[in-house]
């Protein structure tokens, strides 16, 4: 079982950004330092329920600062970048961490994000599926020209080429990795063999049914059986470690709620559609309740019946649900010393 930390650089009420920034950073670095596996950052803009406006320019930062960590995005918002820049960025980093990058991409929302950066409402609707098969071409292939509408270009060379890693790094080049929240998203991924990453937001049931489709669609798509045995899936949830159930509780229902409204108020559909908003405290209290939040060794069951439950063994945990600096590290350390040995 492979355990790493979910950062979303969260900007709590009376907080400044350049502070949700720090705190992101350090609880990536106390991850290493407490021996856990991951990283996986978020990509917002214009809100401050994430202050990550690039998620892969964060993760280069920190495959810079650590040495055994691994570093992915959760999510590189893909309508709104250029497939073929993001594979090049991706590419790099693969290379140049020893293999330690872990791309994962999204469809992302329907936020005024399209309008700034002139992707339009039609890259999010139906633009994602033959943008992420650009970008696969681009880390698979040596040379690869632009076609349909939106990105027509002429053959050019792949610089670099991932294919041409050398020591210890995968020759196939970045694990690529794609957002699931609906069955045509899971059937997307499925068809290409690519890992899903099930939000935080849904239970072991919903997760364990998606990856049952996932395996069907796979395999009525031609793909090796050992491959839907073995997908690497990620299931996003939340922790928070304390020396009993209620206290670990306290300390993110005093603080989640105030964050979930201001950050999720902030967002500004692109073409005015209504948009149902979570109950703060009542989503705070479902996340408690889904995920590992109480003591080390309920933490530890509780993340060892999700994975016999849904099959998958890769897990990005929010660890700075408390807003708190301090707080944060404790929880990534005891994360890493009290929970994770308790995992086998």
């Amino acid at each position: 079982m492979r355990v790493g930390t979910f950062v979303l650089a969260a900007q709590f009420p009376g907080q400044g950004q350049g502070e949700a920034l720090h705190r992101a950073v350090r609880s990536a670095e106390v991850a290493e330092e407490a021996g856990l596996d991951s990283v996986w950052l978020a990509e917002h803009h214009f809100v401050p329920y994430g202050t990550c406006p690039s998620a892969i320019t964060l993760a280069a930062l920190l495959l810079g600062r650590t040495r055994t960590l691994r570093v992915g995005t959760a999510v590189s918002v893909l309508p709104t970048a250029h497939p073929v820049a993001l594979g090049e960025q991706a590419a790099l980093l693969h290379l140049t961490s020893g293999g330690r990058f872990s791309l994962g991409v999204g469809r992302g929302g329907p936020w005024v994000d399209l309008e700034v950066f002139g992707a339009g409402i039609e890259a999010y609707e139906q633009g994602f599926p033959d943008s992420l098969d650009l970008l696969l071409r681009w880390l698979r292939e040596s040379r690869v020209a632009g076609e349909g509408d939106r990105f027509p270009f002429r053959e050019v060379p792949v610089v670099p080429r991932p294919a041409e890693a050398i020591g210890e790094t995968d020759p196939a080049g970045p694990e690529v990795v794609v957002a699931c929240t609906s069955p045509k998203s899971v059937r997307l991924a499925a068809e290409r063999g690519l890992p899903m990453l099930l939000g935080m937001h849904i239970g072991d049931e919903e997760k364990a049914q998606m990856v049952a489709l996932w395996q069907r669609c796979a395999r009525e798509a031609g793909r090796p059986s050992d491959a839907l045995v073995t997908a690497p899936h990620v299931s996003a949830g939340v922790a928070q470690i304390g020396d009993g159930r209620s206290e670990a509780r306290e300390a993110l229902l005093k603080a989640m709620p105030g964050w979930l409204k201001q950050g999720l108020d902030a967002h500004v559909t692109v073409d005015g559609r209504a948009r149902a908003m979570r109950d703060p405290v009542a989503y705070t209290e479902l996340l408690c309740g889904l995920h590992p939040v109480g003591t080390p060794r309920l933490c530890a069951d509780r993340l060892a019946a999700t994975s016999e439950r849904t099959g998958i063994t890769r897990f990005a945990l929010l660890v700075e649900g408390s807003g708190d600096l301090a707080t944060t590290e404790e929880n990534v350390r005891r994360l890493g010393t009290e929970v994770l040995p308790q995992l086998g």
